[in-house]
């Protein structure tokens, strides 16, 4: 079952590298309610998570999360322990803190930027997760992290940027990039500023010359005729001297 585990999670990581742009150190979101549930189930997140996921991470979370589980009580004492050694990530609630619930789900903003993991056993985060695109969710069942496999909307939007109706966040940044190094941006400008002249043409020489008056008839008819002709005129021409011919050769008859 370990092996199995191992290689969905493995398809589920490369689904978000190739699509999402997902690097080493993979930065995992975490709120009380995860390390609630490992300390029950004697999960060691620093140890088994970079295992589970085959790669180096960061396990991070927010002042909100912490603050949460300080008014809660000494029911989540010890989790409160375990996500203190975390690195506390700024959020914009800092003045006046908001549930965790509400704070996770407003540092993945619309497009998870930052391209977090979260780790929440919490309904109303995982519900929220489905409806933003590219944002891995991790929980605990059965004394196991189980990463869950893509939502709908990650799914749909992976096909829409394939047909070509979207650009995702992280092409419209390399597209950014690579103009920028190429020096392709300031082109762009300097072209749509200047105006095309247009460019003194010549006229063409073919049009210049003088066209060709097109032979009328066919050549073979009247080659035909003269040479009827001639060979009538010939026939004639032979005829008259067979006449003449016979009366000088003809005998003269004697007087009597």
């Amino acid at each position: 079952m370990k092996i199995k585990r191992q290689k969905k999670a493995k398809k589920t990581i490369n689904f978000y590298k190739y699509n999402f742009s997902f690097r080493e150190p993979f930065q995992i979101l975490i709120d009380g309610t995860f390390c609630q549930a490992a300390l029950k189930n004697q999960i060691q997140i620093k140890e088994q998570m970079p295992k589970y996921l085959m790669g180096e991470v960061q396990l991070c979370t927010t002042h909100c999360a912490l603050k949460e589980l300080e008014t809660l009580g000494k029911e989540l004492y010890g989790a409160k322990i375990i996500l203190q050694k975390f690195q506390v990530r700024n959020c914009l609630h800092f003045k006046s803190p908001v549930p965790a619930s509400e704070c996770l789900l407003s540092m993945l903003e619309e497009t998870n930027p930052h391209h977090y993991f979260v780790a929440t056993q919490d309904h109303a985060v995982t519900k929220g997760l489905k409806k933003i695109p590219g944002c891995p969710l991790l929980y605990i069942i059965l004394n196991t992290i189980v990463l869950d496999k893509p939502s709908q909307v990650s799914l749909d939007h992976v096909q829409a940027v394939q047909l070509g109706e979207l650009v995702s966040p992280a092409q419209q940044q390399s597209i950014r990039s690579l103009k920028q190094e190429q020096g392709i941006a300031q082109r762009d400008g300097e072209r749509r500023g200047r105006k095309r002249k247009r460019k003194q043409s010549n006229p063409n020489p073919l049009s210049c010359l003088k066209k060709k008056k097109k032979k009328g008839g066919l050549p073979t008819p009247p080659q035909k005729k003269t040479e009827e002709g001639e060979k009538r005129k010939r026939s004639r021409h032979k005829k008259q001297k067979t006449e003449g011919g016979d009366n000088t050769s003809a005998p003269a008859v004697p007087n009597t």
